[in-house]
């Protein structure tokens, strides 16, 4: 192997790199709430809901685990312009996300519910708590703490399938990459800094969320 290793280019463009992984930060964060809001909504109606919201739920989570990222990705950018929907290559990318993690959150979060003895529910209903104090006291908070590694590897698989982006041209760092690629030919230096920072990345969001379980999920919640 006669090949010499030239990094100067792309470290030379690191401001380019470090905006496309802001850019990636920022969509996987974002997708992370909104994703795991529709999901909590969902795994409720899901569990709780009457049969026509079941059914409905049960349809989106259907579709979107029996349909490639990619092509809901696709559907969002390209198919709905067609009826007048158009989309800014970072909202598609997001409400991708969301929609994806959403449909696979769901499943996750109603296992964990349904993990709850009922006991325990009933109890809540003794004390004369409200509904929304039993789902989020006794229910939720249990069944977060008991799913939260699952939830963890979801999130962080997220993160790294937001590379998928890149295809309709969403300035995250894939997209970044991709240009300094045709810019400077070297592949090899490019994807092995950009390796890097998806590892750093897939690192520090274990880190983040080992936290979040450690300081929010770890003790009961007094109130």
């Amino acid at each position: 192997m006669n090949y010499a290793f030239q990094f100067a280019d792309v470290l030379g463009a690191w401001p380019l790199l470090l905006r496309g992984t802001w850019t990636t930060v920022q969509l996987s964060l974002l997708a992370t709430l909104l994703g795991l809001s529709v999901a909590i909504a969902c795994a409720w109606g899901k569990t709780s809901g009457p049969k026509p919201l079941r059914w409905v739920i049960q349809v989106y989570i259907e579709l979107i685990r029996n349909t490639p990222f990619l092509v809901q990705l696709f559907f969002l950018f390209f198919a709905l312009p067609a009826v007048g929907l158009r989309w800014s290559p970072y909202t598609a990318a997001l409400t991708a996300m969301v929609i994806n993690l959403g449909a696979y959150a769901t499943e996750i979060i109603r296992a964990g519910i349904e993990s709850i003895p009922k006991g325990q529910i009933e109890a809540g209903l003794a004390l004369s708590l409200k509904s929304h104090q039993i789902f989020r006291l006794i229910i939720l908070k249990p069944a977060l703490r008991a799913i939260f590694p699952a939830l963890t590897s979801q999130f962080i698989l997220l993160m790294l399938s937001s590379a998928v982006v890149s295809v309709i041209s969403a300035d995250d760092l894939t997209s970044v990459a991709a240009n300094l690629q045709s810019q400077t030919f070297r592949s090899f230096e490019i994807y092995i800094v950009v390796t890097l920072i998806y590892l750093s990345l897939a690192l520090s969001f274990s880190a983040l969320f080992r936290l979040i379980q450690a300081r929010a999920l770890s003790y009961p919640d007094r109130r």
